[in-house]
């Protein structure tokens, strides 16, 4: 991995929430039969599968639910090459992908009691049903993104890299006071 430098060097914006970069992160993209993933993240992380759309957090990270064939595993950023080598090692021979992608992605935190009406005015995604744990593979505003829920007004972003300042321009704009929306009171 390269020397860890984040998207938005520690990009903050306040407004309708609360915009914060999370600086770099570990990121290891894990693909394959998720039962066969299984046994690996519980002996490496000593976690389980996540159900569909869900988060999984555990002591040493989060394991996202991405796809029925995709996980993505978040943890700090200098444990991921070694998660990933134990990984692979667990896996031995199965036919199963490891690839740490920290350097290609981006997190981003946004904070707040109107954290889902300021994120639906950039997502497709209905807020109303979207309980802390849950996480959804979407766009954020004309790019991929993937977005999970913390808690009742923590949420996490993830994006590529080389669009994050857009991301954050844009989430930033939309949070502006005077465009409250009051959908998800």
């Amino acid at each position: 991995m390269s020397e860890a430098v984040s998207a938005l060097a520690g990009a903050r914006a306040s407004g309708l929430v609360e915009l914060a970069d999370a600086g770099v992160t570990g990121m290891i993209t894990l693909r394959g039969d998720l039962p066969l993933l299984e046994g690996a993240l519980e002996s490496v992380l000593g976690l389980g599968l996540p159900g569909q759309r869900q988060v999984v957090t555990g002591q040493r990270g989060q394991v996202l639910w991405m796809s029925p064939d995709e996980l993505l595993i978040v943890l700090p950023y200098a444990e991921a090459p070694g998660v990933a080598a134990a990984l692979s090692a667990a896996l031995g021979d199965a036919f199963a992908t490891v690839a740490v992608v920290s350097d290609a992605r981006a997190l981003i935190t946004v904070t707040g009691a109107q954290a889902r009406d300021v994120l639906a005015k950039l997502m497709p995604v209905d807020f109303a049903d979207f309980p802390a744990g849950s996480v959804r593979r979407t766009r954020a505003a004309q790019v991929a993104a993937a977005l999970w829920r913390e808690s009742e007004t923590e949420w996490k972003l993830v994006c590529f890299r080389s669009v994050a300042s857009y991301v954050f321009e844009a989430l930033a704009t939309v949070a502006q006071p005077g465009g409250e929306v009051g959908l998800y009171r």
